[in-house]
């Protein structure tokens, strides 16, 4: 669990200079044991703790964005599943037409955050140096960075991961796993409790179907069998197969987050 893997300091960097954020990540330092606690208890008081005030964190997140009509999307996965490249091909293809921002997490550098900057979309990196995902006090540090009333669409590109950011909860609208094809068909099964708790999973690199042993129906299978409410689509950042139904799920859920809205910005819906 992540109060013993080492998360815990966040630095969210904005305009070249850093802005460290120790606080929102609680661990227990504590070696001694009090009136018979043992460590198993305060384990579970922290944990109990950190999930608590993550969950309020999340859900003034959650409020602050719905206020702006912000479609947030959680893109979660393993390393190298492709999320930036996806990332990149959506920004700029539908980046004349549709407001968006990225929140990029990251443990270390900011490359990738230089590649979606680079497709003219304004983007905010968090480093998290040991921790191992992002929590809701880290987007809301970064949230205050960027300029919401002009975004309808917010991306957060969480650390690779396919385990902490699972329990996390961001304030997003929906939780997005993106797996890789050549990554095997087997990976819901073995990662259960992320696909369980996503709305949606992408497979990527579809184009490499034919090189590799996976099974892309019986990738889809196994999703829906941990998460039978689970929408799934398959799609090649590279070639662009599939990418007009992941755009179609982008617009709908942005139109219902505009819609919903209880406040009308400048920028036009």
């Amino acid at each position: 669990m992540c109060t013993t893997c080492g998360c815990g300091v966040s630095e969210v960097r904005t305009h070249d200079h850093p802005h460290h954020h120790a606080d929102d990540h609680p661990h227990d330092h504590h070696h001694h044991d009090h009136d018979g606690e043992g460590p198993e208890q305060r384990r579970i008081a922290v944990e109990q703790a950190l999930f608590a005030k993550n969950d309020r964190l999340a859900a003034t997140n959650r409020d602050r964005l719905a206020g702006h009509g912000i479609a947030a999307f959680n893109l979660v996965s393993s390393p190298g599943a492709g999320k930036t490249s996806l990332l990149v091909r959506t920004l700029t293809d539908l980046g004349a037409r549709l407001p968006m921002a990225v929140i990029e997490g990251d443990q270390a550098t900011d490359l990738d955050t230089r590649r979606i900057k680079a497709a003219g979309v304004p983007a905010v990196q968090v480093n998290t140096g040991p921790g191992c995902h992002l929590d809701a006090g880290m987007v809301t540090h970064a949230l205050d960075h960027l300029d919401l009333s002009a975004v309808h669409v917010l991306f957060i590109e969480n650390v690779g991961n396919l385990v902490c950011p699972a329990a996390f909860d961001l304030g997003e609208a929906a939780k997005i796993v993106v797996v890789s094809i050549t990554e095997g068909d087997d990976k819901p099964l073995k990662y259960p409790d992320m696909f369980a708790a996503a709305s949606l999973m992408v497979v990527t690199k579809t184009d490499l179907l034919a090189h590799v042993p996976a099974d892309l129906d019986r990738l889809l299978g196994n999703a829906m069998r941990i998460n039978p409410g689970i929408e799934t689509l398959a799609l090649s950042s590279q070639t662009g197969a599939g990418l007009d139904v992941w755009y179609r799920w982008i617009d709908a859920r942005r139109l219902h987050a505009r819609r919903d809205t209880p406040v009308r910005h400048a920028v036009p819906a």
